[in-house]
C-alpha cells in the first residue's frame, strides 16, 4: 500500500485552451475563458456567462477524427479530446501495454443529447431520436472514451457532484496501491447544457458578471465546460515504461459532512477532514505546502466554508492560494481533473496562478487570494481541493520530484 504514484501524462480542454500548453498561456498572461455563449443555445445567452470549449461538436469530431455520422454527446467529445493528448504527452502507443484502468469522473454525462430527444418529443409527439438517449447515462461518456483509445482493461465511472473527478485520480490511485492497475487514466469531462445552466440560475448562485472567488462582494459563478485528465503509473510502472515524471501524487483525503444538499458547512467541516487526510497520507507537514488550488466557486456560501477551513487546518498560516475557477469557469465534474492539470503547471513551471476580479478582502475571514501571477517561486508541493454538493469534499496534493 506504500508504493509511489506518478503522473507521466497530462491533458486539458478548457475555455481557456484546447491542450496544456494553450492552458498554460492562458494562465500565465491571466486570459480568462469567460463570456457570452457562442454554441450553446439558451434564452440567457447573452446575460449569463459562461466558460465555453472554442470548438462546436462536429471540430472536436474531426480534431479526434471520429466520424461525424456517429452519436456522441459532447462530454463524450472533451474526455476524449483530453485523454487522447495525455497518452501522447505519456507517450503511450500501446494503451494495453500494461494493466491500465480508466477513470472518468462527470455530472452532466449526455445531458445535451437528451435535451435534443426531450424538443423532438415534445414537438412530434414520438419516440424521438432514441440515439440521443443512449448516451443520456454517465457511464456512456467513459465507454465511448475506452472504446476510441481501445482500453481493453478496467473503466468505470465517478460522479460526486464537482468533487468527482478528484475523486476519480482518488480511486485509480487506490487501484494502482492495491495492486489493481499499473497505470491509470483519471480525471474527468463536462459538457455545458440548459440543464445545468437552467438549475443553478435556480439555485440563485449563477453571477450575471465574471466571477470573483474569495470577494467581499462575490456574487455566485460561472459555468464552465472542459476535460482533465492525469495519466498514473506505479513506481515499478514508470521503471518499466522509463517515462518522464511530471509530479507525484503524494496524497488524498476524501470526506463527506452531510451538512446539506446544496450548501457546504458554515465551519467547514467536511473540507477541514479532507485536506487533514491528504496530509496525513502525504506524510507531508502543513508548512510543506508552497500553494493552494482552492476550490473557490465564488458563491457566498463555498468561499466562506472554505476559507474558514484553510484558517483552522493551517492555523491562520495559510500557504498563497487562488481559485483558477475565474478563468476556467467552474467545471462541475470536470474541475478537479481540471485543476489537477493545473496544480502540476504550477509546480513544473514554478509559477503560482493569480484569482483574477478580486478586489476586497471578506470581511470574515483573515486570509486573502494571490491576485497577480507570481513567477520563479519554488512550488514543490500544491493542495488541490474539490468540493461537491451533498458535502462530499476532496482533497489531492501533488508534489515536485
Amino acid at each position: 500500500m506504500d508504493d509511489r504514484i506518478f503522473i507521466t501524462g497530462l491533458g486539458i480542454i478548457s475555455s481557456i485552451g484546447n491542450s496544456v500548453p494553450e492552458v498554460l498561456s492562458s494562465l500565465v498572461n491571466s486570459k480568462t475563458g469567460v463570456g457570452f455563449s457562442e454554441y450553446l443555445n439558451t434564452i440567457y445567452k447573452n446575460e449569463i456567462p459562461v466558460g465555453e470549449v472554442k470548438f462546436t461538436d462536429n471540430e472536436l469530431k474531426q480534431l479526434n477524427k471520429i466520424p461525424t455520422v456517429q452519436s456522441n454527446s459532447r462530454t463524450a467529445l472533451l474526455g476524449i479530446t483530453a485523454v487522447n493528448e495525455a497518452l501522447k504527452s505519456a507517450n503511450i502507443k500501446n494503451v494495453n501495454e500494461f494493466n491500465t484502468a480508466l477513470i472518468s469522473a462527470t455530472t452532466v454525462g449526455g445531458m445535451d443529447k437528451s435535451e435534443l430527444f426531450y424538443r423532438d418529443f415534445i414537438k412530434n409527439k414520438t419516440k424521438g431520436k432514441l440515439k440521443y438517449i443512449n448516451t443520456h447515462d454517465c457511464g456512456e461518456s467513459t465507454q465511448k472514451i475506452a472504446e476510441h483509445i481501445n482500453l481493453k482493461g478496467f473503466y468505470t465511472t465517478i460522479s460526486t457532484a464537482c468533487s468527482s473527478s478528484a475523486n476519480s485520480i482518488i480511486f485509480g490511485a487506490n487501484l494502482i496501491k492495491n495492486k489493481l492497475a499499473e497505470r491509470v487514466i483519471a480525471g474527468g469531462t463536462d459538457a455545458l447544457s440548459l440543464f445545468t445552466i437552467n438549475g443553478f440560475n435556480t439555485l440563485l448562485i449563477l453571477s450575471r458578471q465574471l466571477c470573483k472567488p474569495f470577494d467581499e462582494n462575490r456574487n455566485g459563478l460561472n459555468i464552465g465546460e472542459g476535460a482533465g485528465f492525469v495519466v498514473l503509473e506505479s513506481e515499478e510502472c514508470v521503471k518499466k515504461s522509463k517515462n518522464k515524471i511530471l509530479a507525484e501524487l503524494k496524497g488524498f483525503g476524501n470526506a463527506c459532512d452531510a451538512y446539506h444538499q446544496t450548501a457546504s458547512s458554515p465551519e467547514g467541516n467536511g473540507a477541514v477532514k479532507a485536506i487533514n487526510l491528504a496530509l496525513e497520507t502525504s506524510k507531508l507537514k502543513y508548512s510543506d505546502i508552497s500553494y493552494i488550488n482552492v476550490h473557490g466557486t465564488g458563491t457566498a456560501n463555498n468561499d466562506l466554508s472554505e476559507g474558514m477551513a484553510l484558517q483552522t487546518v493551517f492555523n491562520n498560516n495559510v500557504p498563497l492560494f487562488s481559485s483558477t475557477k475565474s478563468l476556467t469557469g467552474h467545471t462541475l465534474g470536470a474541475a478537479g481533473g481540471l485543476e489537477a492539470v493545473i496544480s502540476i503547471l504550477a509546480i513544473q513551471n514554478n509559477i503560482i496562478f493569480p484569482n483574477i476580479n478580486f478586489k476586497e478582502q471578506m470581511k470574515e475571514l483573515k486570509i486573502k487570494p494571490v491576485e497577480k501571477i507570481i513567477n520563479n517561486f519554488k512550488v514543490s508541493n500544491v493542495l488541490s481541493n474539490s468540493f461537491g454538493f451533498g458535502g462530499n469534499n476532496s482533497s489531492l496534493i501533488f508534489s515536485a520530484v
